[in-house]
């Protein structure tokens, strides 16, 4: 994996006390496309993920998901490869 950039410094930053339980809103068009690539980037690590709500269209589902992450990097890792996932819209 490759690194990923830390912030330059000046700039305002949260002080984040590893590890902790992390959640991320995970928003794509099918929940079971959403469920699949999720469980292909994190394998057997144990996370939670349940519906949140649906867009009023119906075009968009977005879902939680909460793991334990262990350092900035393996946090911002997993925002980046979700995100880059086809399935996958937004990460927030």
């Amino acid at each position: 994996m490759e690194k990923i950039p830390e912030q330059p410094s000046g700039g305002c930053r949260a002080k984040i006390d590893y590890p902790c339980v992390w959640q991320y809103k995970v928003i794509g068009m099918e929940r079971e496309a959403v469920f699949a690539a999720i469980s292909e980037h994190l394998g057997d690590a144990p996370y939670s993920l349940s519906d949140s709500r649906m867009s009023s269209g119906g075009k968009y589902i977005s879902m939680n998901l909460e793991m334990t992450v262990y350092s900035d990097y393996h946090r911002l890792r997993y925002y980046q490869v979700l995100g880059d996932h086809p399935d996958i819209k937004v990460v927030l």
